[in-house]
Formats: C-alpha cells, sequence, structure tokens
C-alpha cells in the first residue's frame, strides 16, 4: 500500500471550453490533486528530496491551468497528470477538474472529471492494476 499526497481546492484562471465566449472570457476552475507516493524515504531521511514539494506542485497545477487554451476538461486533467507525474516520488495521480462556472442552461454546482493516472498508464476501473 502507498501513501498518498493531497491538494485540494486550487483555483486559477483559464480559458479554456468549446465556446468563444469561454475562450474570450474565461473562468475558474478549481483542481484536486492526490499523488501516490511511498513516504518512507522522505521520512526516514527528513528530506524534501525525497518526496512531491506539494508547493511546486500547485504552481504547476496553476501554470497548466493558465497555459494555452483546450476545448476539454479532460484535455485539462491529462496535462495536469503528466506534469505531476514528472515527479520522480510520484507513483500515480488521480487529478479532479471542476468547472463551477460551466456554459449549462439549469442550475447546477458544479461539473468535474477525474481521471487516475501512473506511470505506466491508465489504472482501469476498479481492477486496482496497471494496464499492460
Amino acid at each position: 500500500m502507498n501513501d498518498t499526497i493531497r491538494l485540494t481546492g486550487v483555483r486559477a484562471r483559464g480559458h479554456h471550453g468549446v465556446f468563444d465566449h469561454e475562450r474570450a472570457d474565461g473562468q475558474d476552475f478549481v483542481v484536486d490533486v492526490a499523488v501516490e507516493v511511498d513516504a518512507r524515504a522522505a521520512s526516514g531521511t527528513d528530506d524534501l528530496e525525497n518526496t512531491v514539494h506539494y508547493g511546486v506542485l500547485a504552481e504547476q497545477v496553476v501554470a497548466e491551468i493558465e497555459r494555452d487554451p483546450v476545448d476539454l476538461i479532460e484535455t485539462l486533467a491529462e496535462r495536469i497528470a503528466a506534469a505531476v507525474l514528472t515527479h520522480r516520488a510520484a507513483l500515480a495521480t488521480e487529478v479532479t477538474v471542476h468547472k463551477p462556472q460551466a456554459p449549462i442552461t439549469v442550475p447546477f454546482t458544479d461539473v468535474s472529471i477525474t481521471i487516475r493516472r501512473t506511470r505506466g498508464g491508465a489504472l482501469p476501473a476498479g481492477t486496482g492494476e496497471e494496464e499492460e
């Protein structure tokens, strides 16, 4: 069993979406990230180099939200997951991108996508094992 670092509610303004007004006006996106690590090396050495620096991670998430626009929050989630997995100590990640100001014509609280990625690829739902 591995350990998890969680970063929740990272908020930044992005210009993602399929509609022209979303690209022009932008909107807030909120991201939650869970990073699977083995914390024994970090806790045994008390060395930041042996874990994921959550301050750096938060800055990377904001940078991904603020960079060039994409149509889908799925694409944004993939970008963020790829950034998480650049950290040496990151074994896997779960990324949720919330789009609370999505252009929906009925009252709603939130729209989100959650993806789970590992260094070896996606984890099939419910299997708990990596894809081959």
